[in-house]
C-alpha cells in the first residue's frame, strides 16, 4: 500500500465518480475546481498502482484547512486503509484548524481525533424558485476582491484559490452577484451535478436577497430542480425552502479541530459552497 500527494485533476475525477456512486452527487466539473484550492491537498492510497481510497485536507490558507472526499473502494475497507490515509493526510493541514462535514455514523469517530461539533448542514432539495430576480448578473473577474470581502465575512475564512477557480464560469457551473447601490452585495454559484442542480455559496444580506440570489443562479442554468447545503441556523431560509416545496434529504456535522472560523456578524452565508471543501 502506498499513500501519494497531490492527486491529478484525472485522479480527481476518479474520486468523485466514487462519490457520486456513495450518494454525495458532486458537480460535473467540480476537479479543476477542487485541484486549484490546494493542488496538493488532495491524497490517494494506492495499492498495486491503482487509487483505492482517497481523502482531501485542502489548505485554503495559513490558519484553515478543509477536509473532504475520505472515501475507500468497497472492497478495500475494513483493512484500516482509510484511517492511515486519514491520519497520513491530517499532517498536510499542519497546525491549522480543519473543519469537516461528517455524516452522524462517523461523528463519534471525528470526535477521537479532536473533531468539535459546532452546528449541521441540512442539505434541501426542491423545485427551482421562479420569479422576477431584480439587481442580478453574472460575476466577473473584476468582482473577484469583493466577493473574497464578503466570503470571509460569511465564513471567517479566506480561501482565494478556491474562490478565484470556483467563481470562474465553466459549461455547468454560473455565478452571479447581487448589485446594491452600485456594490457587490451578494453572490451565488449554481452547478450542475449527476441530479439536478446545486447552489452554493449563497451569500446574501438577508433571506429575501438569498431568495433573490437561488432564483437567479438557476435560471442561469435552466435548472429545474436544485439543492442546497444550508447551515441549520438559517431559519429564515430553511422555513422558506420549506413552504415552496424543499424537503431535507440529510444533514451532516459541521465539526472543527482547533478553533472554529469567527464570521462576520450578521449571518449572511446562507447556504455552503460544498460539502467537501467547505
Amino acid at each position: 500500500m502506498r499513500f501519494r500527494t497531490a492527486a491529478t485533476p484525472a485522479e480527481i475525477a476518479l474520486v468523485l465518480d466514487w462519490a457520486r456512486a456513495e450518494g454525495w452527487n458532486p458537480g460535473l466539473e467540480d476537479a479543476a475546481a477542487f485541484h486549484a484550492a490546494d493542488p496538493g491537498g488532495i491524497f490517494l492510497a494506492e495499492q498495486d498502482g491503482a487509487p483505492v481510497a482517497a481523502i482531501s485536507v485542502i489548505n485554503h490558507s495559513d490558519t484553515f484547512a478543509f477536509l473532504g472526499l475520505y472515501l475507500c473502494l468497497p472492497a478495500f475497507r475494513g483493512r484500516g486503509i482509510g484511517h492511515a490515509l486519514w491520519t497520513h493526510a491530517l499532517a498536510h493541514a499542519g497546525e491549522r484548524t480543519v473543519g469537516l462535514d461528517g455524516v452522524a455514523a462517523q461523528e463519534a469517530n471525528y470526535a477521537r481525533s479532536g473533531f468539535v461539533r459546532q452546528g449541521a448542514t441540512l442539505r434541501m432539495a426542491g423545485p427551482a424558485p421562479i420569479g422576477e430576480a431584480p439587481g442580478l448578473r453574472p460575476a466577473g473577474g473584476t468582482d473577484l476582491a469583493a466577493i473574497a470581502a464578503l466570503d470571509l465575512a460569511a465564513t471567517g475564512v479566506a480561501r482565494p484559490r478556491f474562490l478565484a477557480a470556483w467563481l470562474m464560469q465553466a459549461r455547468s457551473r454560473r455565478s452571479i452577484v447581487l448589485d446594491r447601490d452600485g456594490r457587490v452585495a451578494g453572490v451565488a454559484t449554481a452547478r450542475l451535478c449527476g441530479e439536478g442542480c446545486k447552489i452554493g455559496p449563497v451569500i446574501a444580506p438577508d433571506a429575501d436577497a438569498a431568495w433573490t440570489l437561488i432564483a437567479g443562479a438557476a435560471a442561469a442554468l435552466s435548472a429545474q430542480r436544485v439543492i442546497l447545503d444550508v447551515p441549520e441556523w438559517q431559519d429564515a431560509l430553511t422555513g422558506r425552502l420549506a413552504a415552496a416545496g424543499f424537503a431535507t434529504t440529510f444533514a451532516t456535522a459541521r465539526m472543527y479541530r482547533g478553533p472554529a472560523p469567527a464570521p462576520a456578524a450578521g449571518g449572511t452565508q446562507h447556504a455552503i459552497a460544498t460539502m467537501e471543501l467547505g
